[in-house]
């Protein structure tokens, strides 16, 4: 049985050179091959692959939101980020959406193709410098939680729709507020919680009741 692999690479010749190299590569199929996060959305869930390559800087939504987006949708797909960049926050960002392992784009062919047969068996694929900054990350302080951020009730109201996908125009209209009060709020849930993005903040509140849940169902000894 081969390997079903979906591509989100917005650069063409990249894109066409990663689907050659997977289907040249027996046990390897290339199933789908997408050049943004909105084509993925719509293509990737009805492929069915078991390995996604990821890149983060996409036109419109980001590789990011996109990752975190197909992991609530497709649980079981394993995604791989395959990009430029390797600075800490877009590393730890991707790894907090449901990535399975970080690569950099001078990763070599045949290292991409074991990068893909690592995730299939359990493993969290990662170049070495990447790596290290993932190591590096856990000398941090621990994040603020949900409960001590201290936000208000229509905060977390708002982080509550934000983590459904709604936009900042559907918050609005479904609160019946205006839109800029929005975009104040998420202003001040993003310093609470030290988040900088959507994508952020909508998977520290899934982390957070995904703890709450597992505390509460936590037996007594």
């Amino acid at each position: 049985m081969r390997i079903k692999v979906a591509l989100v690479e917005d650069t063409r010749g990249i894109r066409e050179n990663w689907a050659r190299l997977i289907d040249a590569s027996p046990g390897y199929q290339c199933v789908c091959a997408c050049g943004s996060g909105e084509e993925a959305l719509k293509k990737v869930p009805l492929a069915t692959p078991d390995v996604v390559l990821m890149d983060i800087n996409l036109p419109g939504m980001s590789g990011i939101e996109c990752t975190a987006r197909l992991k609530q949708s497709m649980p079981q797909v394993q995604i791989l980020i395959v990009t430029v960049h390797a600075d800490n926050d877009r590393v730890l960002s991707a790894l907090q959406s449901g990535a399975s392992g970080y690569l950099l784009k001078r990763t070599t062919p045949a290292e991409l193709l074991s990068a893909i047969q690592d995730v299939l068996n359990g493993g969290a694929p990662m170049t070495g410098e990447i790596a290290r900054k993932v190591i590096a990350s856990f000398r941090r302080p621990a994040p603020v939680t949900i409960k001590d951020a201290g936000l208000t009730a229509r905060e977390e109201e708002i982080l509550e729709l934000l983590t459904q996908g709604y936009a900042n125009k559907e918050i609005a209209d479904r609160l019946s507020v205006s839109f800029d009060t929005v975009r104040t709020h998420l202003r001040h849930i993003y310093e609470k919680l030290h988040v900088r993005s959507r994508t952020e903040a909508a998977t520290r509140y899934l982390r957070n009741a995904e703890s709450v849940a597992k505390a509460e169902l936590r037996p007594f000894v």
